[in-house]
């Protein structure tokens, strides 16, 4: 995988992050975010870093050599699935953390109540902070559910699928 392959062919040459993102003229957080395959360089970086670690752009992405009949608009290709697929992990573990949130949501609902229904609403400033968190509880209370119906499908349908 290209953020593994980047990892030790960067250690192999005895380059830190710093070093690296220096020569590629990049921030170091960039090499991170690449290392730890939350991002990918785009085909032009892919050249670069070959230049940079003396290797051909292949030993980067992992793939087999190019042929001479393969057409040119193959790295980019690579590096537009690559970017599909670090983006459907960021969408996976959103959905994840929404799904939490909405179960925490409904556990703090749950273990306290609607504490603001006891408040004095005589007081203008208090009858309308109320009003307002008893129109988001509302709101929460009734598209929560729909939004777990359309979370768990799309949880499912993002996950990583195992390699045959």
């Amino acid at each position: 995988m290209l953020k593994d392959n980047l990892k030790a062919l960067r250690k192999a040459r005895g380059l830190s992050q710093q070093d690296l993102a220096e020569k590629c003229n990049v921030v170091r957080q960039t090499v991170s975010k690449w290392e730890q395959g939350l991002s990918v360089p785009d085909s032009q970086m892919l050249l670069v870093l070959s230049e940079v670690l003396q290797v051909p752009v292949n030993a980067i992405l992992e793939v087999a050599p190019v042929e001479a009949a393969e057409p040119t608009g193959s790295l980019p290709q690579k590096s537009e699935v690559l970017n599909r697929q670090t983006g459907r992990k960021i969408l996976h573990w959103l959905m994840i953390s929404l799904l939490a949130a909405i179960a925490a949501g409904f556990t703090v609902l749950g273990v306290f109540g609607s504490a603001y229904l006891g408040w004095d609403f005589s007081d203008p400033e208090i009858a309308v902070v109320g009003t307002i968190l008893h129109g988001l509880e509302w709101v929460f209370v009734r598209t929560a559910p729909i939004a777990v119906m359309a979370l768990l499908p799309g949880i499912f349908l993002t996950r990583k699928k195992k390699e045959a």
